[in-house]
């Protein structure tokens, strides 16, 4: 079935158009011209995204977060070697696969801590890069509540995600 769908959806539409006497190609392009447009708007916000993502990484700001923060997680039951990825996810859905890899490579996915970043980066969102693409899609400057509402969502889903890996695959 998976191999007929686009083939029947194309045609659904073709054959729609033609009832409804549409001009498909021209709606296409109108089409393509907007998101062009916007992708050129997103631009400068998704290069200060990733040069700032590049920094924390570079600087070694992370890994010293890390560092200082991983004798009061391990104490709270939140694996260290996941501290990167929370601090990464909300920025970065590219960043934070590439912080998950490196949590598999040295913890082993079926360790502790590669189930709970396995379990956050399913549970959680990239929320400034969201943010700025939804909101600079429709040109709202003032965010209001959603960056504190979205980032205590993103909180939440790091602490279930311990909480649950602890549930149902104990310690």
């Amino acid at each position: 079935m998976n191999v007929w769908i686009i083939p029947i959806i194309t045609a659904f539409i073709c054959i729609y158009a033609l009832v409804n006497k549409c001009d498909v190609f021209s709606d296409f392009l109108e089409g393509a011209e907007e998101n062009l447009k916007m992708c050129v708007g997103l631009l400068p916000t998704l290069i200060a995204i990733i040069t700032a993502i590049g920094m924390l990484r570079a600087s070694g700001a992370i890994d010293m977060l890390t560092g200082l923060a991983s004798g009061l997680l391990g104490k709270l039951g939140f694996p260290a070697e996941c501290l990167p990825l929370a601090l990464i996810r909300p920025i970065s859905g590219s960043g934070a696969l590439a912080v998950y890899e490196e949590i598999l490579a040295e913890c082993n996915p079926d360790s502790f801590a590669g189930r709970v970043a396995s379990v956050m980066l399913g549970a959680t969102e990239t929320t400034f890069y969201t943010i700025a693409v939804y909101f600079s899609a429709v040109k709202i400057k003032k965010t209001r509540h959603t960056l504190p509402a979205a980032l205590l969502g993103d909180i939440t889903g790091f602490i279930v995600s311990v909480l649950m890996v602890n549930i149902f695959f104990g310690r």
